[in-house]
């Protein structure tokens, strides 16, 4: 695993290229191109609080803001892993003439999505701080909870990326798989909603202590569930190396496959 992980960083030039590729492929052709990285989360703040406030009228205090804490990191996620099921296939050509570590491929679609995520929070900050959520100490613990996010996404995006070169059927079917996991993620609904028979099943998710973390520094203005954190740390942690081992394993075939 280490002499894997020296020999991506000694392509960290190709990986850093590659994510600056899937940044512009993502919006090739669009008349606003990048804008829509700021556009799309916007957007979606208007609508859902439009939806919310005057249609479904959710009660919570600033409602939109919750939701959204919680729908960007899950937009990210469910980016990531969406995109990184087919990017082996859809990089055939570079995987069939050249030699590189193949693990480079899904960990540059979880680089695009984690900078396009960033560059979203120009649009959170200042919602919150618009909405009477003033920055606190609390915040100084969004880098740890982002990096549980970002270590369990390349885990399921190595294990997906190197499995759908053999069942590409798995592609479509995880569009199914990730709109099911989302509504067992606190994302539109607090966890107080959950009746206490089921609580400890949607705690067994690992996305519930992300989004629950950040939406309590953010949001609820309290320290992080450290319990539930450090719970989701150790699953992000095996799915990585569970994901990378099922990678390492397969991408031997990689390019008979392809």
């Amino acid at each position: 695993m280490v002499g894997r992980i020296t020999e991506v960083w000694q392509y960290k030039v190709m990986l850093r290229s590659l994510v600056l590729s899937e940044l512009r492929t993502r919006y090739k052709g669009s008349f606003l191109g990048f804008l829509w990285t700021f556009i799309n989360p916007l957007l979606m703040l208007v609508v859902y609080t439009m939806i919310f406030k005057f249609v479904m009228r959710v009660t919570v205090p600033h409602y939109a803001v919750f939701m959204f804490i919680g729908l960007l990191s899950w937009n990210m996620f469910a980016t990531t892993v969406a995109a990184s099921s087919s990017v082996v296939v859809r990089q055939s050509s570079l995987v069939k003439k050249i030699y590189f570590p193949r693990e480079v491929l899904p960990l540059s679609v979880v680089g695009g999505s984690l900078i396009n995520y960033l560059l979203s929070l120009l649009i959170l900050l200042p919602v919150l701080i618009m909405n009477g959520y003033t920055p606190t100490s609390l915040w100084l613990f969004f880098p740890l909870i982002l990096l549980v996010e970002v270590l369990f996404s390349c885990g399921l995006a190595l294990a997906f990326s190197a499995l759908t070169v053999f069942l590409r059927d798995l592609e479509h079917m995880l569009g199914i798989f990730l709109m099911a996991w989302f509504y067992v993620t606190p994302v539109v609904y607090s966890l107080a909603m959950i009746p206490p028979k089921m609580m400890e099943v949607f705690k067994l998710n690992p996305m519930t202590d992300v989004v629950l973390a950040l939406q309590q520094i953010f949001y609820y203005g309290s320290p992080p569930n450290w319990k539930m954190l450090v719970y989701g740390a150790g699953v992000s942690v095996v799915m990585l190396l569970f994901g990378w081992g099922i990678f390492v394993k397969l991408n031997r075939r990689f390019a008979e496959e392809v």
